[in-house]
């Protein structure tokens, strides 16, 4: 239970680093401490706009940086895939393709048949971004 609060607690500190603009501050804290990585999906998920905007920020830089680690966030961005929000769901997918990796097109290719045309498109994009990155 102390592990789950301190879980919320580093995920809500992260997040609110975000959305006051402090980006860098972020960058660095994820090149220092890879089990971050996880909480991505969940900072996705985030209510706020410049959370979100800059959790896509953060992804693009960290693949950029230390590709190899954004395996790690995706399992909770695809769990996104779920969402009931359209703009959740879209966002899950554009992110998934910016990652690139191929361990995201079994979640992906679940996505298909989403009943949203636009989330449609942003999960067939990502599969094609992934796969032509092969």
């Amino acid at each position: 239970m102390e592990n789950q609060q301190n879980t919320e607690s580093t995920i809500k500190m992260i997040a609110d680093y975000m959305e006051n603009g402090y980006l860098e501050n972020i960058i660095d804290m994820f090149k220092h401490y890879p089990e971050y990585y996880p909480y991505i999906g969940t900072m996705l998920g985030d209510e706020r706009m410049g959370v979100r905007i800059g959790t896509f920020a953060l992804v693009e830089t960290l693949t950029e940086l230390d590709g190899n680690n954004l395996t790690a966030s995706i399992p909770g961005i695809a769990s996104l895939l779920n969402s009931p929000s359209v703009t959740i769901r879209g966002d899950a997918a554009h992110l998934l393709g910016i990652i690139g990796h191929a361990d995201a097109l079994p979640y992906l290719e679940k996505a298909l048949y989403d009943q949203h045309e636009l989330v449609r498109e942003n999960v067939f994009e990502a599969i094609e971004e992934i796969k032509s990155s092969r």
